[in-house]
């Protein structure tokens, strides 16, 4: 089954953030993520509202974790250090 990363996002510093992007896609796609949503407009109708969502597919639930365990997505994970507002949720698909 796919593997996802649901990912909601607020940006606490702009200059970490644009050094964060480029290390987590290259972390991503190594492990045959493919972005379903990368921000884009979105409307809250419940709970707390974040100003990015981003969804990511993986070939499956194990490939998602590897990609959020790997050293690649470590390193751009320490990039923002503490200066993240974020929710980040591995999830297993229906089919």
């Amino acid at each position: 089954m796919k593997g996802y990363w649901i990912v909601k996002a607020n940006t606490l510093n702009q200059e970490k953030q644009n050094k964060y992007a480029p290390l987590a896609t290259a972390a991503v796609e190594r492990y045959g993520g493919k972005y379903l949503v990368r921000g884009g407009k979105s409307l809250t109708k419940e709970g707390i509202k974040y100003e990015r969502n981003v969804v990511i597919e993986f070939d499956s639930y194990q490939l998602a974790h590897e990609a959020y365990e790997s050293e690649e997505y470590n390193l751009a994970k320490s990039v923002l250090g503490n200066e993240k507002d974020r929710i980040l949720t591995i999830v297993e698909g229906a089919d």
